[in-house]
């Protein structure tokens, strides 16, 4: 394992320092904070984890002393009560997110937390068993074991880039170390249809995510550092290898911005927690935050962390570049997914050909550096203000020109990818796509043909609408400022709330060319209209031969909707 540098120690023992603890919870106490499903909870200004309370009890044994043991100890015992035992029960093996929500009360239960907490309660093991009174290590051998049980149960696909990958790590090193056979044999085997899975295609299907590729990272480090079996560390080794060259391929030095299309995402520009994480893994190679600015994760402490030096270029020297993907492939619904990447040494865009709307998605996403720093462009789509997982994006990109439209399903999620499907008609008052710049100074002109000039410093984004209609009603384009950020929106509808029935529509969508570019780039387009579809052509931004975009214009089923005309 790598060892722990000075560093290292210092921001553990800051991270240790900053966390508030409940005496007589025997948990942590933080700010509650929530994606919008899972939890009921509302309205709640402080919550107990699970999850991170474990994480806590571990930080205090790597770096606590003598003085952290009780309370790490007093930690596992508690979050080891709040597992479900009744085999009986669909959510035997878990635990709810918190401590004042029973995971009868969740909506649903995340049986993510099997993966989770027993990963923790594991590294607790591996890492300090030696320190763990007699009666605790029974006891979270016994965790362990249903967590286990509850991961073979669900047995996710994998798909599930993080959670098959974690899933792995739990049942294989529980094996290993309590000697269970079948569970180590079912991490192997987990493992190695991951492998195969994801080397098919030479990517994760959680395609260049900043939030879950650096979990997988860290996942994968952890695996080659406590696998005993040689073909473990070997098949760990490869997908890292993997895994950091995606990563640096869709780093863009000038930004410091991971570039776009992410299959998910919490957050629009990188988040302290990636940009610290990357920062810590080049070992000294770069320097983007201040030892006080880096926001550290006990998870990394002892973890064999590091970028392969062959990549550490693609980091910090700018560069023209494209990449082309295909990432997700279903030949019997007639699905396939593909990412494109272009990036000068000022700005880069990423856009997928074919994705719903979630708002984990990235599916156009352009970064620009300037003066004024770095701006952002995103593709959106919103029901009543919030991201519509229903609609469908579909694009060709070619350099810095992106050929898209947004249809519509009938069945797709609203809020979240899966959890509330509609049922071919919403409620609305409002349904509209943006492009949502932000920060810095934009400002945004049309010329007499409906063509858009957006002015992000010293580049322009060119959006030549094409076609925009909900049924009979055509839709317009407007724009608005919100602080620092820049709204230009095709609206679909906005009024008085009502039914919006996508099954009974002909034709609903919107399609139109975007140009990234240091000047106003006019593009000229043919549209063909048919009762149902699209067909659109306009021309390469470098010459060659023209993009051309089928789509659907009647809404569908979702699968319908993401396989190819």
């Amino acid at each position: 394992m790598r060892t722990h540098s000075d560093l290292e120690r210092r921001l553990l023992q800051r991270w240790l320092q900053k966390q508030e603890y409940s005496e007589d919870l025997r948990l942590l106490r933080v700010p509650f904070s929530s994606p919008g499903y899972h939890t009921t909870l509302k309205d709640v200004p402080f919550v107990h984890p699970t999850r991170e309370s474990l994480g806590y009890a571990v930080a205090l044994l790597d770096g606590g002393g003598e003085a952290g043991l009780e309370r790490a100890c007093a930690i596992l015992d508690r979050v080891i009560a709040l597992q479900e035992t009744d085999r009986g029960l669909p959510t035997y093996g878990i635990w709810s997110w918190f401590f004042e929500e029973p995971h009868g009360d969740m909506r649903p239960p995340d049986w993510n937390w099997a993966d989770f907490c027993g990963k923790r309660l594991l590294l607790a093991v591996r890492k300090h068993e030696d320190r763990l009174p007699e009666a605790l290590k029974e006891r979270l051998r016994e965790a362990v074991f249903r967590a286990c049980e509850a991961i073979i149960a669900r047995n996710v696909g994998p798909g599930y880039t993080n959670i098959a990958i974690m899933g792995a790590f739990v049942t294989l090193i529980a094996g290993e170390t309590y000697g269970q056979e079948a569970f180590a044999a079912y991490g192997r085997q987990r493992l190695q249809a991951f492998y195969e899975y994801t080397m098919r295609l030479g990517a994760f299907e959680e395609y260049n995510s900043p939030t879950y590729t650096k979990v997988a990272l860290v996942e994968l480090s952890d695996l080659y550092a406590w696998a005993q079996s040689p073909e473990i560390k070997t098949l760990a080794a490869k997908l890292l290898r993997l895994a950091w060259e995606s990563v640096a391929k869709h780093f863009h030095p000038a930004t410091r911005q991971w570039g776009g299309p992410h299959a998910r995402s919490y957050d629009t520009t990188l988040s302290p927690s990636v940009r610290s994480f990357l920062q810590i893994a080049l070992q000294g190679r770069v320097e983007w935050l201040t030892e006080e600015e880096l926001a550290y994760d006990p998870q990394w402490y002892g973890s064999p962390i590091g970028c392969p030096d062959e990549v550490v270029p693609l980091f910090t020297e700018p560069s023209v570049r494209t990449h082309d993907q295909v990432f997700y492939r279903n030949e019997a619904k007639g699905i396939e997914k593909r990412a494109s990447f272009y990036q000068t040494e000022t700005l880069c865009i990423g856009s997928v050909s074919r994705e719903n709307m979630w708002n984990q998605r990235r599916n156009l996403l352009a970064y620009l550096s300037g003066e004024h720093g770095t701006s952002y462009v995103w593709l959106r789509c919103l029901h009543d203000g919030y991201d519509y997982a229903a609609a469908v994006f579909t694009s060709v990109q070619r350099k810095n020109r992106v050929l898209f439209g947004i249809g519509f399903s009938t069945n797709g999620g609203d809020t979240h990818n899966s959890l509330d499907r509609i049922r071919g008609s919403i409620e609305a008052e409002d349904l509209r796509l943006r492009f949502e710049i932000g920060g810095g100074e934009a400002k945004v002109e049309q010329d007499l043909h409906g063509e858009l000039y957006v002015t992000v410093g010293r580049h322009v984004l060119t959006i030549r609408p094409v076609f925009a209609s909900l049924g009979e009603e055509s839709a317009r384009w407007e724009w608005s400022r919100e602080g620092d950020r820049l709204y230009v929106d095709c609206v679909f509808y906005s009024g008085i709330n009502r039914t919006i029935d996508f099954e009974s529509l002909c034709q609903a969508g919107a399609l139109a060319v975007c140009t990234f570019a240091e000047e106003r780039v006019s593009c000229s387009y043919k549209l063909t209209l048919k009762e149902q579809e699209a067909f659109v052509e306009c021309p390469a931004p470098s010459g060659g031969g023209p993009l051309r975009l089928s789509m659907r214009l009647k809404p569908a089923l979702m699968d319908t909707m993401l396989s190819v005309l």
